[in-house]
């Protein structure tokens, strides 16, 4: 028999926010987190843009001799996961006595291997790397870091899936649970912001040049969209099986009931149509649901002109006539990338209980691609129970949530 997944924690550190209530109100208030980075322009990017993270201080968390394995995204995705837990009221004593595992999306560490690289480089000697190096470089620290830190001892893995990751990492800690093989596994993405991991796609005109007005650069399906805003950060959610969450006298916040995936089968970089519209009807197809139930998507969207279209032309095709409620809360964070699958999970769960849908900003305009769906320009009151969340990436794989909230 299959068993009903439920979160009962979230954490968050982004760019809106690093708790969930300042995350709440920017998302309401239509807050953006986008900046001009000097470090960037020093460097000669041709978009300085970026969201702005705070860098959380570990120093009376996490003794010495352990942060020196943690890379920078390990940090952020180590404070929210201490808010997760926090929330679902998962204390360490039933951690050390329960098969608690983690599932984390992260697909790169481009900084922590550039700086040791470097000091390879400038000392000619291997040595100079130091005993983090090799943990910091993978892009598994993340998970190695949250397992040692909180003594996980169920499933610990890294989902690697572009900017899907995050998504895929929710959706298979959801399939685990649903099967039987895990009762609750911390799950979550995180992207590293740094120059670093962002100068090659700087290299390909990947980003907007909107520099005149960093905030209202990112504007996913608007006519006058130029290219995405990078960001990041760390998202955090506790998920388990309802016998799990109940037994232990937690309160379920939401529940997971279809998750869909799918490869585009073609360009790497370039997505279609066909790829988006799969993974949406596999999610609807396994969540037993009719497509009228789901009151509002938020979209993969990013701010580039083929990535929004196809997009757009995807979510029409499945739902035809029924005029869902659409946003992109990348509008306010940018793209964080490894991270937003998990992040705009929140965000959206967030809408949810509060009885809101965030606007997607700087929506002024469609074009005739993206005119075929009911964008949402400006945050509006709104009751809705159930969403969907859209997560695609480089290489063509898509990951689509959809949740509702938990009626006992």
């Amino acid at each position: 028999m299959e068993r009903r997944v439920v979160i009962t924690g979230m954490g968050i550190w982004s760019c809106l926010g690093t708790d969930l209530e300042s995350v709440k109100e920017a998302l309401y208030s239509g807050k953006s987190g986008i900046v001009i980075d000097p470090v960037r322009q020093e460097l000669g990017f041709r978009s300085p843009l970026t969201s702005f993270v705070e860098k959380p201080d570990l120093k009376k968390l996490v003794a010495r001799n352990m942060r020196q394995f943690m890379s920078e995204e390990a940090q952020y995705a180590y404070m929210a996961t201490r808010q997760a837990l926090e929330q679902a009221g998962m204390t360490q004593e039933f951690i050390d006595a329960h098969e608690v595992g983690v599932l984390y999306g992260n697909d790169s560490t481009a900084k922590s291997t550039y700086d040791a690289v470097s000091k390879i480089y400038e000392y000619k000697s291997t040595q100079a790397c130091g005993s983090g190096a090799i943990f910091q470089s993978m892009c598994s620290n993340t998970t190695q870091c949250l397992a040692t830190l909180f003594r996980l001892k169920g499933i610990n893995l890294t989902t690697s899936g572009a900017c899907a990751s995050g998504s895929h990492a929710l959706g298979l800690a959801y399939l685990l649970i649903k099967d039987g093989l895990q009762d609750c596994i911390i799950a979550g993405g995180a992207q590293e912001v740094n120059p670093e991991c962002m100068g090659s796609f700087d290299g390909i005109q990947a980003f907007s040049d909107r520099v005149d007005e960093p905030t209202k650069a990112s504007r996913p399906f608007d006519r006058d969209r130029n290219g995405l805003v990078p960001g990041g950060g760390g998202a955090t959610l506790i998920v388990e099986s309802l016998e799990s969450a109940l037994a232990r006298g937690a309160q379920p916040i939401a529940e997971i009931i279809g998750w869909g995936f799918s490869g585009n089968g073609d360009h790497i970089s370039t997505p279609n149509v066909a790829g988006p519209q799969r993974s949406i009807e596999l999610a609807i197809e396994h969540a037993g649901i009719d497509k009228t139930q789901i009151g509002y998507v938020n979209a993969h969207a990013t701010s580039t002109h083929a990535g929004d279209g196809r997009e757009a032309m995807a979510i029409s095709n499945v739902f035809g006539d029924y005029k869902v409620p659409v946003t992109s809360t990348k509008s306010q964070t940018g793209h964080e990338c490894w991270m937003a699958g998990a992040s705009e999970c929140i965000y959206s769960i967030l809408m949810m209980k509060n009885n809101f849908i965030a606007g997607n900003i700087n929506f002024e305009n469609p074009d005739e691609e993206t005119a075929c769906i009911n964008v949402i320009a400006k945050t509006q009151e709104a009751h809705f129970d159930t969403f969907l969340s859209n997560s695609f990436g480089f290489g063509g794989t898509n990951s689509t949530i959809i949740v509702k909230d938990y009626v006992g």
